[in-house]
């Protein structure tokens, strides 16, 4: 597990399941399916296609800084369209550097077909490089106690 290996790799540890709303859905589904689901963003799709990505942060800073109603507001009007994404082949480091340049807490990944292959957050992110080191460590501590067998 280095930075140099691709974010097809930490998808395969996390798993690829994808939570999306449609763009006309309401704000407050997609908070009550972010709340189910134990997420932080959600991507928007319309006839499977990513049109965008809601968060809630976006929820916070559109509707209830605004006195919007979540039941009458739809996800397309507080969404960020045509997110950044990459694809499988990309980086660790490559996309740290494009989440943490842009700001952004969630990337979509996208196969070589242009579909969605999953989502990202910079927890996981946080979870691979974590384990990297550990393994690093482990390494390092077998080698210095001379056990070259592991």
């Amino acid at each position: 597990m280095k930075v140099l290996d691709r974010v097809s790799m930490l998808l395969r540890q996390k798993g690829n399941q994808i939570f999306s709303v449609p763009s006309d859905a309401s704000v407050y589904s997609a908070i009550d399916m972010m709340s189910d689901k134990g997420v932080g963003a959600l991507l928007v799709v319309d006839d499977g296609h990513l049109v965008g990505i809601v968060s809630e942060r976006d929820y916070a800073r559109k509707v209830i800084l605004n006195g919007k109603s979540s039941k009458d507001t739809f996800v397309r009007e507080i969404m960020t369209p045509s997110p950044i994404t990459v694809d499988c082949n990309t980086s660790v480091e490559d996309a740290m550097e494009l989440m943490t340049k842009n700001r952004f807490r969630h990337l979509p990944v996208l196969n070589t077909d242009g579909r969605i292959a999953g989502v990202l957050s910079i927890g996981d992110f946080v979870k691979w490089i974590v384990s990297s080191q550990d393994e690093t460590i482990a390494h390092l501590e077998h080698y210095i106690a001379g056990d070259l067998c592991h």
